[in-house]
């Protein structure tokens, strides 16, 4: 299949070309030439299914034709060797647990999935260093991190604002070592994600190094992870969910992960609609309510993962409605919220059911109680484990959030991070000058 860029204006490529490169050249994100229409008989089958099963059937379908057969599905299966359980709070809201893998977030399933293509697109190019850019507000580094640690013939740059991600989540990729570089960027995730953006568009940089991104702008890292959405979907539909009436609410910040739901509906998924939970950096919302777009500097919330001012698939969502503000405003619905309702809703919400939310997941449950009709039932991400947010959630609800042994392993380990300031030519200084390396 080839892959085409959301600006229109740079030449169709191949997966490995799509996945390699990262952004296009025009400064435009990949996207699938045509979304291949998944069968009736699967949607049906997808109850009685495992998640490795329906997933490799989906990969099938989306890279079938660029992937030996018996390689995606090993690689397939291997990405998704952990549950996802979805779990019931109230009579129709459900969690949708994605805190089970490796770095205990949602990130694992694409991070892991495109560590794994990338690595099979490399394995005959024994000279080629491919440096993975990656920019973080908290889980992508620390999934993109330990999903390629290790992987011959790939570096990761991980650029990440100080000071504002969670200890527990800067311990995950600031301690690794090897192949993984951490970059403590003075300033905001925005800064770090425009450096990458920056990269990928310099001449010289991108003529002495082998560059790509494994944030959501890649399609090997946002295209995956619509797996969870069907299988999310298949266990409602087992638990005895009304299978016409499934929203879907997803707490929102670069706009990747409900990317890859909209494409799973596209394909086939028949999610009703919808919703996309904001904190305060609620630019989405207001382009829902307007019609404009308005990108800004983000601000700091105590749910930092989704604090983006500029979300990057934002071009994606348009692309894909043909940036009809109309069909837009059809599929999916929009909310905000401020720290202050975010924590009371993580507290009411043990309080009152015994289960417990992270941020995120607080912004996508309190959609849900104040969105969702008569006779549907809402599913909401909940997109990284309490743990990862053990001082902010500690300090809601005054209950201890237990430590799950490997985020323990993370913490024992010693930081080893390169502070720079946020700034273009220092940034491409060091990848040139301090950081060059032999192959690994």
């Amino acid at each position: 299949m080839k892959y085409r860029s959301t600006a229109g204006k740079s030449p169709e490529v191949s997966l490995e070309q799509a996945v390699v490169k990262g952004l296009a050249p025009d400064r435009g994100l990949y996207m699938p030439l045509e979304f291949p229409r998944l069968s009736e008989d699967f949607i049906k089958r997808l109850p009685e299914m495992s998640l490795p099963e329906m997933a490799s059937e989906i990969a099938m379908a989306l890279f079938g034709e660029d992937v030996d057969k018996d390689k995606l599905k090993a690689l397939t299966e291997e990405t998704m060797n952990f549950p996802i359980p979805l779990v019931k709070v109230t009579d129709n809201k459900y969690s949708l647990e994605l805190f089970h893998g490796p770095t205990l977030a949602f990130k694992d399933v694409g991070a892991r999935f495109m560590a794994r293509l990338l690595g099979y697109f490399n394995r005959n190019n024994k000279e080629r260093l491919v440096n993975v850019l990656v920019a973080t507000s908290g889980d992508t580094g620390s999934a993109v991190a330990n999903g390629f640690l290790g992987v011959e013939g790939v570096r990761v740059f991980v650029l990440y604002p100080k000071g504002k991600v969670s200890p527990i989540q800067e311990s995950q990729f600031t301690t690794l070592g090897r192949n993984i570089v951490a970059l403590e960027v003075d300033g905001t995730f925005d800064d770090c994600q425009a450096l990458v953006k920056q990269a990928f568009l310099d001449p010289e940089l991108n003529e002495k190094m082998m560059l790509t991104s494994a944030n959501s702008i890649n399609v090997a890292r946002f295209l995956p992870q619509m797996f969870y959405y069907f299988h999310a979907y298949a266990q409602a539909v087992k638990a005895g969910v009304d299978p016409e009436n499934v929203v879907v609410c997803v707490p929102s910040g670069n706009f990747g992960n409900i990317t890859a739901g909209l494409i799973a509906k596209k394909m086939g998924l028949p999610i009703k609609r919808f919703i996309a939970a904001n904190n305060a950096n609620d630019i989405f919302y207001e382009y829902l309510k307007t019609g404009e777009y308005k990108p800004r500097h983000s601000v700091q919330t105590i749910a930092n993962a989704m604090d983006v001012g500029d979300p990057s698939n934002f071009a994606r969502v348009l692309d894909l409605y043909g940036s009809d503000h109309d069909a837009i405003c059809a599929e999916i619905s929009g909310t905000t919220y401020t720290d202050d309702e975010i924590a009371a809703t993580v507290k009411s919400t043990l309080e009152e059911t015994g289960y417990q939310l992270d941020p995120h997941g607080a912004v996508g449950y309190r959609a849900l109680t104040e969105l969702l009709e008569p006779g549907e039932t809402g599913i909401f991400l909940e997109t990284a484990h309490p743990a990862k947010f053990k001082e902010t959630v500690e300090a809601i609800t005054g209950k201890e959030v237990a430590i799950p042994e490997r985020l323990q392993a993370f913490m024992a380990g010693t930081k080893q991070s390169i502070e720079i300031p946020a700034d273009f030519p220092a940034f491409k200084y060091l990848l040139l000058t301090h950081l060059t390396s032999d192959r690994h």
